[in-house]
């Protein structure tokens, strides 16, 4: 690298000094270009001007063509003078004419005069023997035009008197029709009224079943809920029994070892309520397993100890001596050993760990006692522990043993309490579901019933409907029919009286004297005087028109001659000039060559020396910069060389660094962490020691015997660098699954508890608003079943009056579904005809359903009148008998209302103020026609029928 540097020192002091002559060359070739470029650029333009000059002098010394001598001027000014004598004579023919065709128009007027009052004259009596003709075939047509409509005018009187004969038998035979089923209608009704008892009692069991199932589902789902509940509270609790570590192998192992009782806190019955005191006195006796006695331990911790199955802990049973004596207690406290009943292999085992131990109430209690009897040990209900010369206490991280198993054991009680309910429960479901199957059954055999009678009866009444509709139609055909007649032997009269009056006005005009051919020969002679002189006008318009143009085109003519005498002498003038500009120019451009020819020779020579003069600096240029850019490639390979070589210098002291870093962190960690010297380290753990067996081949080792394979446990090995490094990369593998330390996680917990705090305090904000808008919900609410409650009452007001009305004798009635809770509450039509049992309305007929129905309407309207209502054939289905009712309540709504109704019944249409509807002409066109049935008033009428 030192070589290399120096030849590179060189190389630079050599590329500078040919930098520098380059440098040194740029300018002299600059001052030479430039002065090349400024003398090639003067000899280009002397060289322009040269050529330009010599064109100019060549074009000049050309002779002209002489111009085309014109007429002479002295000759164009005696034509002008005499175009002016012959402009002169025709202006004189072009007046004769005018004056000739004044004369001939005057005459064509004259005669055209004539020739229209001749042809008026014509024409009048020809008009008056056409109108005489005409007016002879009119009055022939409407004189047989009236005998046509005499005759017709009988045939209809003729037909109308049948017509009205046959709708009279109608009406007649529908009356008699009509009293029949009116007779046989009160039987069906009788008999309806004991089938809607039936019905009504039939339906009452049903819900009283279908009631009694639903309560009976609701507690069998309740239950099930419950049981489903207790099941999982047992599966969880069952969970935290689950024992681990060595507990959990002595379990498994249990049949292998000889005195093992099982764990203590099923082997113990507590009383209720001291688990949590018993579990704190007993510590980690209560998670503990029991043994009938020592050698029964000993063999329980020696078969733990080889089997590899972690830590336990064992309660001992067997005599140990005779218990202490019993201090009197204080009122609260009782001994612990009272409050557990425990098999006779360990009553001295419980003897010996609760003897001395008290259970009171609290802590003040405890403290009281041990003051009291230092010898005792207190526990509070809450697991605290007190004693002379040790105490324990505080929130628990967990239940122990005794209280999950307490609470197991209080969990499986409930579930099977709960269980055996279910059981009752659904017994008693299914005979309720029998029941109510068989109340439904007899309900609906009630309504068939009860259908069918409703059917029979809704017939008769529909047939009696018809009956009465046909009649009441029969009778008013009959009324029409009879005013038609009456009107079509009115038209008849007034038919005869109009002929006998056509027919004397025919005989009138026909004995009128009138000339039938008229005389045109008068007129005919003026039309052929006009036409000649007609004639005499166009041709006098063609003479002036010919004179006129004659002395038009000759108007200018001695102007025109004028001018080219004018423009003959100016030309002339011009082209003398011309001759004298081009001698001058010719001398000037003969000079210019001259003179351009020497300078360009001098041009010529002087360029020639300026261009040596580049080429040379030229290549005094291409020289410098070559030995410049031989000396810059020698400095950069020298450069890379030298980079190479530093790199490799850097990176052996770096590996050399790296390596003494690595030896002093090595020899750190083994002194802090593991507290052993270098040459300890190496000699355990060295290259030549044997390697214990990992934590992985152990765990393997475990799993394999634990499924009970047939396995040897892993031994020490040599070292082997190529295993170690293997298990280094996959530790190195589990440790990058697990991921790095956040060092962010102080940034992101402040970023998260400012994020919480907002959300805090949006979360109180929507709390806030929530409960303003219930407040609000609530007073809306509150003026919803204020505004619904009087609308309602004064709805159900109305509808008993009008229910009254519509059903002379019936009773009919509004009720609330559920009255406690306007909000959700619904309405209950109760409507009960005369001569009926039945309330309600899907029993009811057709048209009582309908009139129900506008009822319920009407009530609305007189409850909360509005100032117009529009109606739809709300009327369809009623007799008129019904109708006439109606009709009577929507003339009571006329008084504040105004009513449109869409209707096809005849009487609602008598009844209205107006009548309006669509028809459509001859021409096929619809046209909107109306008719007032009420005279003329000045408001809009009350009751309109569409």
């Amino acid at each position: 690298r030192d070589r290399v540097q120096a030849a590179l020192a060189s190389a630079g002091v050599e590329q500078e000094v040919s930098v520098a002559a380059s440098a040194a060359a740029a300018p002299a070739l600059q001052e030479a270009q430039e002065t090349w470029f400024a003398l090639s650029a003067l000899s280009e333009r002397f060289r322009g001007t040269l050529d330009l000059a010599s064109e100019r002098a060549r074009n000049l010394a050309a002779p002209l063509d002489e111009a085309r001598a014109g007429r002479d001027p002295e000759e164009l000014e005696e034509a002008a003078r005499a175009a002016d004598v012959e402009q002169a004579a025709k202006d004189a023919a072009v007046e004769a004419a005018r004056v000739a065709l004044v004369v001939a128009v005057a005459d064509r007027t004259d005669r055209e005069t004539a020739l229209t009052q001749a042809e008026a004259a014509l024409l009048a009596s020809t008009r008056a023997i056409a109108d005489r003709r005409e007016g002879l075939a009119t009055l022939n047509g409407r004189v047989d035009a009236a005998r046509s409509r005499l005759i017709a005018g009988a045939d209809e009187i003729t037909r109308l008197s049948t017509a009205l004969t046959s709708a009279q038998d109608r009406a007649a035979s529908a009356r008699s029709e009509f009293a029949g089923l009116t007779a046989s209608i009160a039987a069906l009704g009788d008999d309806e009224v004991g089938l809607d008892e039936t019905h009504q009692r039939a339906r009452e069991a049903a819900d009283r079943a279908a009631d009694r199932m639903r309560e009976l589902l609701e507690a069998q789902r309740a239950a099930v809920s419950e049981q489903r509940s207790l099941r999982a509270r047992v599966d969880a609790l069952g969970l935290g029994l689950a024992r681990r570590d060595g507990t959990g192998a002595l379990l498994q192992a249990h049949d292998q070892l000889a005195g093992l009782l099982g764990p203590v806190s099923e082997l113990l019955t507590i009383r209720p309520g001291a688990e949590a005191a018993l579990a704190a006195a007993l510590g980690p006796l209560a998670d503990a397993v029991a043994v009938v006695d020592l050698t029964s331990a000993i063999a329980t911790l020696d078969w733990l100890r080889h089997a590899d199955a972690g830590r336990a802990g064992v309660l001992i049973g067997g005599d140990v001596g005779d218990p202490d004596s019993r201090p009197p207690l204080p009122d609260g406290a009782t001994w612990a050993l009272d409050a557990v009943t425990a098999p006779a292999a360990l009553a001295e085992a419980m003897t010996h760990a609760l003897g001395r131990l008290v259970i009171v109430a609290d802590l003040a209690a405890a403290a009281e006692l041990v003051r009291t009897h230092p010898e005792l040990r207190a526990v509070t209900l809450d697991g605290e522990l007190l004693g002379a010369h040790r105490a324990a206490g505080g929130q628990a991280g967990q239940q122990s043993l005794l209280e999950i198993q307490a609470a197991v054991d209080e969990a499986e009680a409930q579930l099977a309490e709960v269980t055996a309910g279910l059981e009752r429960v659904e017994a008693t479901l299914s005979g309720a579901r029998a029941d109510a199957e068989l109340r439904e059954r007899d309900a609906d055999r009630a309504v068939q019933a009860l259908n069918d009678s409703d059917a029979q009866l809704s017939a008769v009444e529909e047939q009696l409907g018809r009956l009465a509709e046909t009649a009441r139609a029969a009778t008013a055909e009959a009324e029409r029919l009879a005013r038609q007649r009456a009107t079509a032997e009115e038209s008849r009269g007034q038919q005869q009286t109009a002929l006998a009056d056509l027919e004397s006005r025919l005989a009138a005009v026909q004995d009128q004297d009138v000339p039938a051919v008229v005389d045109s020969t008068q007129r005919d002679r003026l039309a052929q005087l006009t036409a000649a002189a007609r004639q005499r006008e166009i041709d006098a318009r063609l003479a002036q028109r010919t004179v006129q143009e004659r002395a038009h085109a000759s108007a200018g003519t001695a102007d025109n001659l004028r001018r080219a005498a004018r423009a003959e002498r100016d030309t002339r003038a011009r082209a003398e000039a011309a001759r004298t500009r081009r001698a001058v120019a010719a001398a000037i451009a003969e000079q210019v060559v001259g003179r351009a020819a020497a300078v360009g020779e001098v041009l010529t020579l002087t360029l020639r020396a300026a261009s040596t003069a580049r080429d040379a600096a030229v290549s005094a240029r291409t020289a410098a910069e070559f030995a410049a850019a031989a000396t810059r490639q020698r400095v950069a390979e020298l450069t890379a060389d030298w980079e190479k070589l530093t790199s490799a210098v850097h990176r052996e002291e770096v590996l050399r660094a790296q390596q003494a870093i690595r030896i002093e962190q090595l020899v750190e960690r083994a002194t802090t962490e593991f507290a052993i010297t270098v040459d300890d380290l190496v000699a355990e753990f060295g290259p030549d020691a044997l390697t214990p067996p990992s934590a992985v081949e152990l765990a393997e080792y475990q799993a394999a015997k634990d499924r009970g394979e047939q396995v040897y446990a892993p031994q020490p090995m040599a070292f082997d660098r190529t295993a170690a490094e293997r298990k280094l990369r996959s530790a190195e593998r589990d440790l990058v699954t697990l991921g790095k330390v956040n060092p962010l996680a102080l940034e992101e917990f402040a970023a998260l508890e400012e994020r919480h705090a907002f959300l805090s305090t949006q979360l109180t904000d929507l709390k806030d608003t929530r409960r303003d808008l219930m407040t609000v919900v609530g007073e809306v609410d509150l003026k919803i079943q204020e505004v619904f409650a009087s609308a309602f009452d004064d709805v159900a007001r109305e509808f008993v009056s009008v229910f009254q009305t519509l059903f002379p004798g019936g009773e009919g009635s509004l009720v609330l579904t559920d009255p406690g809770d306007m909000l959700t509450t619904g309405i209950e039509v109760n409507a009960r005809p005369p001569g009926k049992k039945v309330k309600r309305l899907s029993l009811l007929s057709g048209g009582e359903r309908s009139l129900t129905a506008v009822a319920i309407l009407v009530s609305i309207f007189r409850a909360r009148p509005s100032p117009f209502y529009v109606m739809d054939e709300v009327e369809a289905a009623l007799d008129e008998v019904n109708l006439t009712r109606l009709v009577t309540l929507l003339s009571e709504l006329r008084e504040s209302s105004q009513l449109i109704i869409i209707t096809h019944q005849k009487f609602t249409m008598e009844s209205a103020d107006a009548l309006y509807g669509v028809s459509m002409r001859g021409d096929g066109i619809t046209q909107v026609i109306s008719q007032r049935i009420r005279g003329v008033v000045s408001a809009p009428p009350a009751i309109a029928s569409v």
